[in-house]
């Protein structure tokens, strides 16, 4: 099985389909096997992860446990790769369980994978460290009956935290300790290696993956692709530093809210007695569950949305504090910020001649020397001007424009380049009132977010070029983008999302070699505000040129449509030409898919809101999925 791109589409299905569910009333053994046949064989090993027994020697590595303790070597597996992960729990452990069956399918996994007794570990819990023998496990209980190993050995947080402490509490715990805290001893015989993985994919499933309010999700679903799959994306994507930092503390906090919220509405609900006699005490304990459990589903479905590969970036991360408008000066002067690696006299002498020149600005220049462009853009102020002179620059930071600032490219085009050093966060973020930016090549590798977002006003890009590598250019709220004689390629989306309606002009750009659509509108169906607005401002969007689709949010985010019609069209007459006829097209099959994130269907009339005002001579060449497409959720 080959390892999934980072769109978030399903990977095959061990029966070759492409993660959709499994519809059966078989049991957890059963289905196991029809999504991987011979997966369960007992009679024939050598297929299967679990029979490695009959060859000699460990495939896992060891790792020393931290601390003075000279506690034994442990296996090394909180290494495994995504795809290792991936594999386990799809293949082995949940197949196309539901919810209400993960502790039923884990529990099988567990009986054939996991030795019932003879190993040691490690148990740790936040007060102490101590040696253990498992002599038993309860399966259905998720936890191993054990007793202390001999010689003792224990560290401990907590100095009193003596022999007879430890003894006194495996006593009230019936000797049960949950797997998650065992740490499996390493055994280089390779007997143990299943019961270490085991453990393992126990511990990552119920600390990462698993939520307490899961079991509240409805059974017509595949667990594993509508939960599983985006957690354990999410989670690697945060390894490897691809998800913005903001955001992920967004994320915890949400997780830490809901988790507090769930518990209250647990308390209500259990609260509620069970008679059929009404009280006033039960009607105020009704309506404060309701309130809860919608509580509960708002911070479910931020969830959802930062989970999702795509939708995380567009809608999941909008804080943008540190963009505060200076405003003017308080002298009232403007100054032009001159940034250059390194000043000569002829290059002095051509900016007086053409730019510098007070006869031509009708008034004495204030003018202050620069030798990196994000030192110039952080200190201007509203009205100030950033030329920039011929040099490749190499910035780590982000270009934060909130006032109406100008920055322009002074010198050929391939000759002034602004390079993003390392992944960061974004790029260029835009949210002064009118913002332009002119003759400058931006170029960002292996980023997180996009090259350019418009966050609030309007951000004019003219003779520009835009070499990226992730989302391309977002333009949010009812900000205004006017892109004009621009080339823009690399990106795996150009990604406009709006709430209120955004403005786009696009006029002689080329949009080329993107992985995905060219230019992509992602918007709500229904957005909380304008649900009640007036009939134009809330059909649909215009998409314009040659690849026009429309996009629904379903299961593995996969179901992408795409027209084949002319390689080049010129202006918005063939544009809505287009857009009608594959609106039309495609509407009926829409209607029969279902939502990841509870997404309904769309109007048909995707011209009716103006959010191009104009497009006028762009190309789009060799963008994977066509020019334009309509991401709806």
């Amino acid at each position: 099985m080959a390892e999934l791109g980072s769109a978030g589409a399903a990977a095959p299905r061990g029966d070759g389909r492409l993660g959709l569910p499994v519809l059966s009333s078989a049991g957890p053994r059963d289905r196991a096997e029809e999504a991987n046949p011979g997966l369960l064989q007992e009679d024939d090993d050598s297929h299967s992860d679990y029979g490695s027994r009959d060859k000699p020697g460990t495939a896992l590595g060891r790792a020393v446990p931290d601390g003075n303790v000279l506690f034994p070597d442990i296996f090394h597996t909180d290494h495994l790769l995504f795809y290792e992960r991936f594999k386990a729990y799809q293949d082995y452990i949940l197949a196309d369980c539901k919810a209400s069956e993960v502790k039923e399918f884990t529990t099988e996994y567990l009986e054939k994978a996991l030795e019932p007794s003879g190993w040691q570990a490690v148990w740790r819990t936040n007060v102490f460290e101590v040696l253990v023998e498992v002599v038993d496990v309860e399966y259905s209980a998720l936890k191993a009956i054990v007793q202390l190993s001999e010689p003792f050995l224990c560290e401990s947080r907590v100095s009193t935290f003596t022999l007879e402490c430890v003894q006194e509490l495996l006593e009230l715990k019936e000797r049960q300790v949950p797997l998650q805290e065992l740490w499996v001893v390493y055994d280089d015989s390779g007997e143990f290696d299943q019961t270490a993985l085991a453990v393992e994919h126990v511990r990552f499933f119920y600390q990462c993956i698993w939520r307490t309010w899961d079991e509240e999700e409805e059974d017509d679903f595949d667990y594993f692709v509508r939960c599983v799959e985006p957690r354990l994306r999410l989670h690697y994507d945060i390894l490897e530093r691809r998800v913005p930092s903001g955001l992920v503390a967004d994320y915890q906090n949400l997780l830490s809210k809901c988790e507090q919220v769930y518990r209250k509405f647990l308390n209500v609900r259990n609260s509620i007695p069970s008679s059929d006699v009404d009280s006033e005490a039960e009607n105020v304990s009704m309506v404060e569950g309701l309130k809860l459990y919608d509580e509960i589903e708002h911070l479910k479905q931020k969830l959802k949305i930062i989970e999702n590969p795509l939708l995380r970036y567009v809608f999941g991360y909008q804080k943008y504090s540190g963009l505060q408008a200076k405003g003017l000066r308080p002298t009232g002067t403007k100054i032009i910020h001159i940034v250059s690696s390194t000043m000569t006299a002829s290059l002095l002498q051509s900016l007086m001649r053409d730019k510098l020149c007070p006869e031509s600005c009708g008034e004495e220049l204030e003018i202050q020397f620069h030798n990196d462009p994000l030192a110039a853009v952080n200190a201007c102020y509203e009205g100030d001007t950033v030329i920039i002179c011929p040099g490749h620059y190499v910035v780590d930071g982000v270009f934060y424009i909130a006032d109406s600032v100008e920055l322009e490219g002074y010198g050929l085009l391939d000759d002034i380049v602004i390079e993003k050093q390392g992944k960061g966060d974004n790029f260029v973020d835009c949210t002064g009132a009118n913002i332009r930016i002119s003759g400058l090549k931006l170029v960002q590798h292996d980023a997180v977010e996009g090259i350019l977002n418009v966050h609030h006003g309007k951000t004019t890009l003219e003779n520009c070029v835009l070499q990226c590598e992730t989302t391309g250019v977002t333009v949010r709220t009812s900000a205004e983008l006017l892109m004009k004689n621009s080339d823009l390629y690399g990106a795996k989306n150009f990604l406009d999302e709006h709430y209120d309606v955004p403005k786009i002009t696009m006029v002689n750009n080329v949009i080329h070699n993107n992985e995905g659509y060219g230019v992509v509108l992602v918007r709500s169906t229904v957005p909380s505000d304008v649900k009640d607005a007036p009939a134009e401002t809330t059909k649909g969007s215009s998409q314009p040129r040659d690849g026009t689709a429309q996009h629904s949010g379903t299961e593995g985010l996969d179901l992408w449509e795409q027209a084949e019609v002319s390689k080049q069209t010129e202006g918005n007459y063939e544009i809505a030409s287009e857009i009608g006829a594959t609106s039309a097209k495609k509407s009926q099959m829409h209607k029969k898919r279902l939502s990841e994130l509870g997404i309904t269907e769309a109007g048909d009339d995707l011209m009716s809101q103006e959010v191009f005002v104009s497009i006028v001579g762009n190309q789009f060449k060799r963008n994977g999925k066509g020019s334009f497409g309509t991401f709806l959720f």
